[in-house]
């Protein structure tokens, strides 16, 4: 595929005479799922051949109305690529320095939409679409290290989003923190589980260039320190946090002192070794991060099924996500649900547990001990 760009349009050759024209409309990233729902509102030409691409004016053409198009996947991925690219540039060149507000970054996007709802404007949220608790880390600030990641995630965690989509969210992330203005304050929120204190490493790691302030807000702490109470549900992660609260921590605390430039150091040295380590899971033990073998977890998942087989009487199959809200119930800590997910499925192909249904989803498969 061969592109070419007339601002604001871009034009991407299709072999062997297809020209598809796109209209950057907006400073937003695309993802591949928006882009593939709606056409983004792409136009086909035709041209005779590859040297007529050159000085290609889609202005100077009329574009087929006469027949439909396919573009897979390969195709979709490429052009949003290149779209994103030119979104990134243009959005430099429009100058980042009129950036208003602060920007608040979170590891979670269901807490990003929290953040979103709770706190006034201005203000810009970036939220990770990712788990940091499980799956390899190794130069994870790196392509080749976000390529393994991806990799391992697609090939053992039954995720709700399709690699392709993961790995435009990713990119789209990095790119938005990039793209932070130097003159306004980054505020990080995080609780204290292996997901959000390794993400926070992450995150100052990326910013390590930017000169702005930053500030750290411990959801976990703030939590306990406004709004908790003895009969209320303990919480272990920001995502599980109302926004109104969100709004209540925030406010009160938004003054602190930034953190200082040691201690962003001693943050980019930890994450510099979590990022050379081959762990595919995380705990939070004892304010630090711990790796711990994959199958750390297995003997609670056995457990759990023998608790709830007593419970039945009679020895039956017990719906996995049944299995799964019953660990969740009971842990005090964090405990991502899908890498729970894969070690039934390891305790399954390893003749431990039987299985009746489609294991593609916590939701359309029973388990039971043989």
């Amino acid at each position: 595929m061969k592109t070419k760009v007339n601002h604001p349009f871009i034009y991407f050759l299709i072999e062997p005479n297809a020209v598809f024209v796109y209209q950057m409309k907006t400073n937003n990233y695309l993802t591949i799922s928006n882009f593939s729902e709606i056409g983004m509102g792409l136009m086909m030409y035709e041209i005779n051949n590859r040297v007529e691409f050159e000085k290609f004016n889609h202005e100077e053409y009329q574009p087929v109305e006469d027949r439909g198009f396919f573009l897979n996947m390969d195709d979709m991925k490429q052009m949003v690529e290149e779209i994103n690219k030119h979104i990134q540039k243009n959005r430099h060149l429009k100058g980042l320095a009129n950036q208003v507000g602060a920007v608040h970054i979170v590891n979670s996007e269901s807490a990003a939409g929290s953040l979103r709802v709770g706190l006034e404007r201005p203000k810009t949220v970036i939220g990770f679409p990712d788990s940091f608790s499980v799956g390899p880390l190794w130069k994870l600030d790196e392509k080749i290290g976000q390529s393994n990641r991806t990799e391992w995630l697609f090939g053992n965690i039954n995720f709700f989003q399709e690699d392709y989509e993961y790995e435009n969210k990713f990119t789209n992330t990095l790119r938005e923190i990039e793209d932070i203005a130097n003159d306004v304050p980054i505020y990080i929120w995080y609780g204290n589980n292996a997901d959000e204190q390794t993400a926070l490493r992450f995150f100052l790691y990326l910013l390590q260039e930017k000169t702005n302030e930053i500030f750290l807000m411990n959801s976990g702490i703030l939590y306990k320190k406004y709004s908790a109470t003895e009969d209320e549900q303990p919480i272990f992660h920001t995502g599980q946090i109302d926004s109104k609260y969100l709004r209540l921590f925030f406010e009160n605390n938004k003054e602190n002192k930034p953190l200082s430039d040691n201690k962003r150091i001693k943050f980019h040295k930890e994450w510099e070794k979590q990022s050379q380590t081959k762990e595919v899971l995380r705990l939070w033990i004892n304010d630090e991060i711990k790796g711990a073998p994959k199958h750390y977890y297995d003997p609670l998942i056995i457990e759990t099924i023998e608790k709830l087989h007593h419970k039945q009487g009679t020895k039956d199959f017990v719906k996995t996500g049944r299995v799964i809200g019953e660990i969740l119930t009971q842990m005090d800590s964090y405990i991502d649900q899908f890498f729970l997910e894969y070690r039934i499925r390891h305790l399954i192909y390893s003749g431990i547990l039987e299985l009746k249904g489609i294991p593609k989803s916590m939701r359309h498969y029973s388990v039971k001990l043989r």
